[in-house]
Formats: C-alpha cells, sequence, structure tokens
C-alpha cells in the first residue's frame, strides 16, 4: 500500500471519528505504549483503576511492524500489535490513553483515533511533541479548531499535547489526563506504566537472545 493509498483511507476513517463523550463511567483507565527490537513492534497496554491509579491487569503481544515508520501514519506500524494486547485483556479499560496524537493530525485521524475505530472504544491520544498547529490560551488550534491542548506536567521538561483520540472529547480527555497525573511523572501514569512495562518485556526477550539491551528512561 502508498502513501496515497494510506492518505485516502485515512479521510475515510477520520470521518469516522467522533470527538463526544461516549461512554457511562470510568472506573478503568488504560495506556498501551510501544518499545521496538529490530522490525518487531512489542505493545504493552496496562489497566489500571482509575479511581486509585492502582495497576489491575497488563498484557502484552509483539507483532511484526507491517511498514517502516513514516511520519503522519504510525497506527499502520504499530496498531496491529495494540490490537492484539487489548483482546488479551480480561478487564477492558473504558478509555484507553496512546502515546500518540488523535484528532491533532493533518488528517484528523491519528494513532489514538485509529486504534479507536479499531477497537470500537473511548479513545485520548497524549504526544511528547507538537505535530501541528499554534497553542493559543491553552489550547492548540488547527485552521480555527481547538483539537487539542497543552499540559506542562513536570517542571524543567518539555510539556505534553493532548487530544482526543474517539468517542472522547477535549474536555474530557484533558480532565481524564489531570486526574491520572502522577508527582515526578511526565507522562499520565496509564502510559508511564505501559512504558516500563514494554521496555521490560523488549529487555527480557533481549537477554534470551543475548542481546544486551539499551538503557531507556520511564520519561522519554
Amino acid at each position: 500500500m502508498n502513501i496515497r493509498d494510506l492518505k485516502k483511507e485515512q479521510l475515510k476513517l477520520a470521518k469516522k471519528v467522533t470527538v463526544k463523550d461516549d461512554f457511562d463511567e470510568i472506573n478503568y483507565i488504560g495506556g498501551c505504549d510501544q518499545a521496538f527490537i529490530d522490525n518487531k513492534v512489542i505493545s504493552a497496554v496496562v489497566v489500571l483503576d482509575y479511581k486509585t491509579l492502582k495497576i489491575v491487569e497488563k498484557k502484552y503481544a509483539v507483532a511484526d511492524a507491517p511498514i517502516q515508520y513514516i511520519p503522519g501514519f504510525l497506527s499502520y506500524r504499530e496498531s496491529p500489535a495494540v490490537v492484539e494486547a487489548v483482546s488479551k485483556l480480561d478487564q477492558k479499560p473504558d478509555i484507553l490513553m496512546v502515546d500518540g496524537n488523535g484528532i491533532l493530525h493533518p488528517r484528523k485521524i491519528g494513532m489514538a483515533s485509529h486504534l479507536g475505530i479499531l477497537l470500537d472504544m473511548p479513545t485520548i491520544g497524549v504526544a511528547k511533541k507538537l505535530l501541528l498547529g499554534e497553542e493559543k490560551d491553552g489550547k492548540i488550534m488547527v485552521e480555527g479548531e481547538a483539537r487539542g491542548a497543552i499540559l506542562k506536567t513536570k517542571e524543567h521538561a518539555k510539556p505534553i499535547y493532548i487530544s482526543p483520540g474517539h468517542r472522547t472529547s477535549l474536555k474530557t480527555a484533558e480532565e481524564v489526563v489531570k486526574r491520572c497525573m502522577v508527582e515526578k511523572h511526565k507522562m499520565p501514569e496509564p502510559l508511564h506504566e505501559a512504558h516500563k512495562y514494554s521496555n521490560k518485556v523488549r529487555d527480557r526477550m533481549l537477554e534470551k537472545s543475548g542481546e544486551v539491551p539499551k538503557g531507556k528512561g520511564d520519561d522519554e
């Protein structure tokens, strides 16, 4: 599949995305993050109790990356592994946080939005870099539309960028991320824990293969 075909598919998928709250209540919050070994994607999904932020369950999946990394098409590389990991959960989260963008994307279909459609699940995008748009009064504006919000979570660290993925509003996305912040961590707790778990699985796989794991900070 070439870039032109992928863009056409993204534009079709974007029409299915809704940024209105479409869930009853939040009892469990999930986070997914990926690590890599060569062409293999390791997706870790962690589910936390929303009130206590204690880990309830965690699962992982390993899959071959269908394509190489291409900016704007992250989901096509990582989503298959995420979908497989989520399918292994006994306790599905009411909302899934994704390390990537939601509608804060050139075609309004970042990985969080794409995964929301694939999983039919409310999702929130949390990115470490600003893909597009301009900051105005704490919001990220794209063509006159507020597609995301900026949040400073840690002193002397760059901010994070929140955007609704699917079946979640920007207002709720902001509230949920803020609710899941823990002191000293740059990322909200579901993503912080998923990041640690994906690296742990990766390092374990490397050790079994006789390779030396490369160090990586939890907040990178």
